[in-house]
């Protein structure tokens, strides 16, 4: 009996010994869900639009479009950070409503997303996204102090991290959780706090901010509840702004409120605009 009870235990400690040493990838297993195949393109969508092949500082090679509105000049220029699931197919409804509010967008897929290569990683989010913004400003169309960052969910904490690299015109967070411990606390009891990896720390790093916030978010998301937009939009600096998105979900919130977000979006960089908070980008990190 006490024989048995010892190689359960022996067996337990190795197990979670090992789900230790293999965080990262039990990571990028739970966090990540690529898909590679496009099930359209902007031009679906009545959208004018154009091929990008945008090279990260590694060696991927990152898959992008770059959206125009046909009224010069733009309202300004939207680089768009998806979320964990998908490509950038699936985002074009978010540039639909952006470019009918006059913005131009950048959508781009993360290493191992779409037509990117490479496998996704923490580390190659932010890596990827310097590489987008590089591709943005690279434009001749665009101007760098009307740059705005757009976070959808995870893509939100990367969308953060890089502007406190290189601080934009305004960052937008929709649907972003406050960190990737208080996510699996949510999601996966089960899993020893120990074993996860201190990643997208958001909440720690939003203090450090320093231009305007636009946070989005739906009262009912049960995925990623409205409580860590509202902590993040308290740890952050001035000026902000937060927009209760009400009856939105998490996966829905285009569907029910769409229309809302995309004029709360527009109003928001209007008056960031106006006002001069604008902070002409200086990339950093390449």
């Amino acid at each position: 009996m006490i024989a048995s009870l010892l190689r359960i235990a022996l067996l337990l400690a190795l197990v979670v010994l090992a789900a230790y040493f293999f965080r990262h990838r039990l990571l990028n297993a739970l966090l990540f869900y690529p898909l590679r195949e496009l099930e359209g393109t902007p031009g679906d969508g009545g959208l004018r639009f154009e091929e990008l092949s945008i090279p990260t500082e590694d060696g991927e090679r990152l898959h992008g479009w770059w959206i125009p509105v046909a009224r010069r000049p733009a309202a300004g220029h939207v680089l768009f950070f998806h979320g964990n699931a998908g490509n950038i197919s699936h985002r074009v409804a978010d540039a639909q409503l952006l470019a009918a509010e006059g913005f131009d967008v950048l959508l781009f897929d993360y290493r191992g997303y779409g037509r990117s290569t490479g496998r996704p990683t923490e580390e190659g989010t932010y890596r990827d996204a310097r590489a987008a913004l590089r591709a943005l400003v690279a434009r001749p169309e665009a101007d760098r102090a009307r740059v705005l960052f757009f976070g959808e969910s995870l893509g939100g904490a990367v969308a953060l991290a890089l502007a406190l690299e290189s601080p934009p015109a305004g960052l937008v967070l929709r649907s972003t959780f406050t960190d990737v411990k208080a996510m699996a606390r949510r999601h996966y009891p089960m899993v020893p706090p120990f074993v996860v990896v201190d990643a997208f720390p958001s909440l720690r790093r939003i203090g450090a901010l320093r231009c305007p916030l636009l946070v989005l978010h739906g009262d009912r998301d049960d995925l990623v509840p409205l409580a860590h937009g509202q902590a993040l939009f308290a740890a952050a600096p001035e000026p902000k702004r937060m927009v209760v998105l009400r009856g939105a979900g998490h996966n829905d919130l285009l569907a029910v409120a769409g229309v809302t977000q995309a004029r709360a979006v527009s109003e928001w960089a209007r008056d960031v605009l106006r006002q001069g908070f604008q902070s002409p980008i200086s990339i950093t990190g390449s």
